[in-house]
């Protein structure tokens, strides 16, 4: 396991990267609604992000076989956990939820972030989902801090999640990112107090829970990229990357300018 410690420059460019994301999930959050492809929130997300200097990292990242990802965004909709990839077929439709998970590389650093979205209105139980997961990264965040552990992250997700009668995916985790989308350590949302490395400063780590409405099994379809729960209820999926610091975590991607849209809308 190699964890690359970033420097105070290499936050800021890290921070640059993923203030981008948010931005990106804004724009592509004013198209969301019913009637809309989830193929047209990609070329929307694609084009916004090569406007602004940077490449979207999803885009050519290969799979366990080994498969480049079509497109430059995930749009996972209602039971599909992750990984959705962007279609002319898929419709959104009042009702629908779809979580837009999107990576930058923007002058040699990585963002990655992801927000779950709803299309209209949703069912009061799908909605409690969303603020359960929601707040459950921010717990996690709260763990974050250098002399904590991995464990301590995973374990107030879980907790807060499960208390709620909600399923934690296993076989996903958040991860280390710099340079590289996809650095170590791990960091499931599951776990145990006190286990797991030990975390330090300047450490870079994405915190992604992806949550189930029921069961917390899951499959992948034969496109070898698309995760769904294995009972088709719907999924929620929110991801910031941070900082670890001595004390509190730094947020380094933004959910504001997506809350501030929600806040116009609602």
């Amino acid at each position: 396991m190699k964890i690359f410690l970033k420097t105070e420059d290499e936050i800021e460019l890290m921070r640059r990267a993923n203030r981008l994301v948010g931005k990106t999930l804004a724009e592509v959050g004013r198209h969301i609604k019913s009637g809309v492809t989830t193929l047209e929130l990609d070329r929307i997300a694609e084009e916004f992000i090569r406007d602004h200097g940077a490449q979207p990292t999803f885009k050519g990242f290969p799979n366990h076989l080994g498969e480049p990802f079509p497109a430059s965004i995930c749009t996972s909709v209602n039971e599909v956990v992750v990984h959705g990839i962007p279609s002319d077929k898929v419709v959104l439709k009042d009702g629908d939820v779809i979580s837009i998970d999107c990576g930058t590389l923007l002058d040699g650093f990585n963002g990655d972030s992801c927000y779950t979205f709803i299309v209209g209105e949703v069912e009061p139980g799908v909605m409690e989902l969303l603020k359960t997961t929601k707040e459950s990264l921010y717990k996690g965040i709260e763990m974050a801090q250098a002399g904590n552990h991995v464990g301590d992250i995973g374990s107030v997700i879980q907790d807060f999640c499960e208390s709620k009668g909600y399923g934690i995916v296993r076989e996903l985790t958040g991860h280390g990112i710099g340079r590289e989308m996809h650095e170590d350590p791990c960091i499931p949302n599951y776990g145990r107090r006190g286990n797991g490395i030990m975390l330090k400063d300047g450490m870079c780590i994405a915190i992604e829970p992806m949550v189930t409405l029921g069961d917390r099994r899951i499959g992948i379809m034969p496109d070898n990229w698309t995760i769904i729960t294995q009972d088709r209820k719907v999924a929620a999926h929110f991801e910031h990357t941070i900082a670890i610091r001595k004390g509190k975590a730094e947020i380094l991607s933004s959910f504001e300018e997506v809350e501030h849209l929600e806040r116009q809308n609602f």
